[in-house]
């Protein structure tokens, strides 16, 4: 089985928020919310497929971004690797392009959202740290 890099963004308001994504319900774990990205294509850098991804999902342009952690998890019928940046400086007002709900968050709630299992350990990062 191969493993999906992604490349995820931990996106930041002023108001140290952080932008949730519902996954649609048609998608592997659909009905969950996650930190928006998507798929690092072959040959592209990790911040160039963060950028590209924020871009066609949320309308977003990232002017700066910073890793946080990489983490990888076994679905049983997927395996994914998260690469996971924190994206504080960005331009424009996020809407999902794909349909998808957004909404920002303060950190201190993300305990009461529900994620795929594969996130839990950046929820965990966030809520333990000086994001909070």
């Amino acid at each position: 089985m191969s493993r999906i890099h992604v490349a995820a963004g931990v996106i930041l308001n002023d108001s140290g928020e952080v932008l949730l994504a519902l996954r649609p319900l048609h998608k592997h774990q659909g009905g969950l919310w996650e930190f928006p990205g998507g798929k690092v294509e072959a040959g592209e850098s990790v911040q160039a497929a963060l950028a590209r991804e924020l871009h066609e999902e949320l309308n977003l342009t990232v002017e700066q971004s910073e890793p946080l952690l990489i983490t990888e998890h076994d679905y049983g019928d997927k395996q994914v690797l998260l690469d996971v940046w924190v994206v504080r400086d960005f331009s424009g007002e996020p809407h999902g392009r794909e349909g998808q709900t957004l909404r920002w968050v303060p950190i201190s709630e993300l305990a009461t959202y529900k994620f795929p299992q594969a996130n839990e350990v950046i929820v965990a990062r966030l809520l333990s740290s000086a994001f909070n």
